[in-house]
C-alpha cells in the first residue's frame, strides 16, 4: 500500500472489507500525518465518528505493523500501517417483508420505500419497520451487514432510502446535508405564481401539536427549490430539492404558501383526491466514497400519484434527470 492513498475529503479511502459483520480498515502513514497520535488520526484522517471510534477502541482491535496496541494515544511513524478491526452488529430483528431494491453494493443497499411504513421502529415490540424488512433480506442472502440509514422518510412518504452496511460509511455519508442530491415529487394544491423558485423559510417544533412543525421566526433556516411541472385547474405537480434537511420540511413550507400537499391532513391538505401526502423521494445522486464513482438511482413514481400526473409526464421529466 502507498503512503498517503487515503485522502481526507474524497474517499476513495483504505481497504474496506465488510463479511460476516467484521470491518477492516488499513492505512499507511503518510509523510504530513508522521508523528500523530491513533486517536488523532481516527477522527481526523481516517473520518470515524466519535460513536464509532469508542466502539473500536474498547470492542475492536488496533493494529500498527501486524501488533496490537491499546494505548491510543501512541504515535505512528510515516510508512506505519494503521489497521482496525472490529464486529459491525445490528440489533434488528430478521422479517420476511417486501423490499423493492434499486441499488446494491459492498456498501450500500438502496431500496424503494411503500407509503404505510416508517424508516425506524419506535418502539422494541416492532417488527415492521424498513430496517427490519432490510434485515431480513440480508438474512435470505446469507449477508450479515450493518443497517444504517442515511435519513428517514415520513410514515406516509414513499421513494428512494439509501442504507449504508456499515457505520464507518454512514458517517462518511452524512457529514454535510449536500453530500446526496435528493429530488421529490409533489402534488400541491392550486396552482402557484412562479414556475421555479426558492423557498427560504425557517421551521420550528409546534408547541400546540405533537410531532407537528411550522414555519416561525425563531426556527431553523429551512430552504426548499421548486419547479413546475404541470399543472390542472385544482393541484399542481412540482420537483422539489431541499438544500436543508428540516423535519416535514416540503409539507410546512407549500403549507405556510397556502398550497398545502395533497392528502396532507396535517397540514391542511385535501384527501379527497390522496389518501395521504402526494410526495415522493424521486431520483438521488451522490459520489460513492469508495470508488469515487457517481451514483444515481430512480424509483417508479407510485400507482396513487402517477393516476393524477399520468405517465407521459414522468417520463418526459426523465430526459433531465436530476438537473434543473
Amino acid at each position: 500500500m502507498q503512503r498517503g492513498m487515503f485522502h481526507v475529503k474524497h474517499a476513495p479511502f483504505l481497504f474496506l472489507k465488510e463479511r460476516r459483520r467484521l470491518v477492516k480498515i488499513s492505512y499507511t502513514v503518510d509523510d504530513a500525518h508522521d508523528g500523530r497520535e491513533i486517536r488523532q488520526l481516527a477522527s481526523s484522517t481516517l473520518g470515524l465518528s466519535a460513536k464509532l471510534w469508542k466502539h473500536i477502541k474498547w470492542n475492536g482491535t488496533i493494529l500498527v505493523n501486524g501488533k496490537a496496541v491499546r494505548n491510543a494515544r501512541l504515535r505512528v511513524r510515516a510508512g506505519d500501517e494503521l489497521t482496525m478491526i472490529w464486529q459491525e452488529e445490528s440489533p434488528v430483528v430478521p422479517v420476511d417483508l417486501p423490499l423493492d431494491v434499486r441499488y446494491e453494493d459492498e456498501a450500500f443497499l438502496i431500496v424503494n420505500k411503500p407509503a404505510a411504513i416508517i424508516v425506524h421502529p419506535t418502539h422494541r415490540e416492532a417488527r415492521d419497520t424498513l430496517v427490519h424488512a432490510v434485515a431480513g433480506y440480508f438474512r435470505r442472502r446469507g449477508e450479515a451487514a450493518g443497517i444504517h440509514p442515511l435519513y428517514r422518510l415520513d410514515r406516509d412518504t414513499t421513494g428512494i432510502v439509501i442504507l449504508a452496511k456499515s457505520a464507518r460509511i454512514q458517517h462518511a455519508m452524512t457529514q454535510c446535508h449536500g453530500q446526496i442530491y435528493r429530488e421529490y415529487l409533489a402534488l400541491v394544491t392550486g396552482q402557484l405564481n412562479r414556475e421555479k423558485g426558492r423557498i427560504d423559510m425557517p421551521i420550528g417544533r409546534d408547541t400546540s401539536k405533537a410531532n407537528h412543525w411550522q414555519v416561525r421566526a425563531d426556527g431553523k433556516r429551512a430552504l426548499t427549490e421548486y419547479k413546475v411541472i404541470a399543472s390542472w385547474p385544482a393541484y399542481s405537480l412540482l420537483k422539489l430539492h431541499l438544500l436543508t434537511g428540516r423535519t416535514h420540511q416540503i409539507r410546512v413550507h407549500f403549507s405556510a404558501l397556502g398550497h398545502p400537499l395533497l392528502g396532507d391532513a396535517a397540514y391542511g391538505g385535501p384527501c379527497d383526491k390522496m389518501q395521504r401526502q402526494a410526495l415522493h423521494a424521486w431520483r438521488v445522486r451522490f459520489r460513492h466514497p469508495l470508488t469515487g464513482k457517481e451514483i444515481q438511482v430512480q424509483a417508479p413514481v407510485p400507482q396513487d400519484m402517477r393516476r393524477l400526473i399520468g405517465p407521459d409526464i414522468v417520463s418526459r421529466e426523465t430526459s433531465s434527470f436530476l438537473y434543473w
